[in-house]
C-alpha cells in the first residue's frame, strides 16, 4: 500500500472512530446582555408537554411517517417502542420550535452523547445534547439536576443551538464549533453534518 493510501485509510479510521464516539466540548460561558438573556430566558421557560399542530392532515401524515422512519433507526438506542415514540415527538416539537432540522438535531445528539439521557462529559455538560450547567443558571431556574429531564435538555439543547446560529449570522459550521466549545474547528461540525445525513428522512 502506499503511503497516500495509508494515509487515507488512517484518515478515514479517524472520522469513523470521531462517528462512533460520544463526544462532548465545552461550551463556553459567555457574558449575554440583557436582551439576549430575557430572550433565552423566555424560550426555555414553559415546560408545558409538547402539543404537536399540524396545518391539515398530509402535514400530520408526514410527521407519522418521519417518526416511524426515525423509530426504526433509533432501535439500535432505545429499545422501548414507546420511549422512541416519546423523544422522537418531543425532539421534533423542540426542533421545529427552535427553526431547526429534525435531522440535524438528531446528528448533533449522536456526536455528543449517543442517545444517553444520562451522559455527562469530562466537562460536566449534561444529557442528550449535553448542555452545561452554567445554562441552567443563566437562562435557567439554576437547577442543573433538572437538565436531564428530556424535554428540559432538548429545549435547552435546540435553544442554545439557535443563539449560536443566530450569533454566527447563520453559519452552521461555526455555530456547531461554538455549541461543541471548538469554534473554527472542523472535526465536530464534519462529524454533526456527517450523521445529520444519516438521519434524514
Amino acid at each position: 500500500m502506499t503511503t497516500l493510501g495509508r494515509r487515507a485509510l488512517l484518515s478515514g479510521a479517524a472520522a469513523l472512530c470521531w462517528l462512533s464516539v460520544a463526544r462532548a466540548g465545552s461550551q463556553a460561558e459567555e457574558p449575554l446582555a440583557d436582551s439576549v438573556r430575557t430572550a433565552l430566558s423566555a424560550a426555555i421557560a414553559r415546560a408545558d408537554p409538547p402539543k404537536l399542530a399540524f396545518a391539515n392532515l398530509d402535514e400530520r401524515l408526514a410527521f407519522l411517517k418521519w417518526q416511524g422512519l426515525m423509530s426504526e433507526r433509533l432501535k439500535r438506542y432505545k429499545s422501548e417502542g414507546s420511549t422512541r415514540l416519546e423523544f422522537l415527538e418531543t425532539l421534533w416539537y423542540e426542533a421545529r420550535r427552535a427553526g431547526l432540522e429534525p435531522a440535524l438535531v438528531l446528528g448533533l445528539i449522536q456526536v455528543e452523547s449517543g442517545f444517553r439521557k444520562y451522559a455527562i462529559s469530562s466537562a460536566g455538560a449534561r444529557g442528550y445534547m449535553q448542555v452545561m450547567p452554567f445554562w441552567a443558571r443563566l437562562i435557567g431556574d439554576g437547577d442543573a439536576a433538572r437538565l436531564f429531564h428530556m424535554q428540559t435538555n432538548l429545549r435547552f439543547g435546540c435553544v442554545i443551538l439557535r443563539h449560536y446560529l443566530d450569533m454566527e449570522r447563520g453559519d452552521l459550521f461555526m455555530a456547531l464549533g461554538r455549541y461543541n466549545g471548538s469554534r473554527g474547528r472542523a472535526e465536530y461540525p464534519q462529524a454533526v453534518l456527517a450523521n445529520r445525513e444519516r438521519w434524514k428522512a
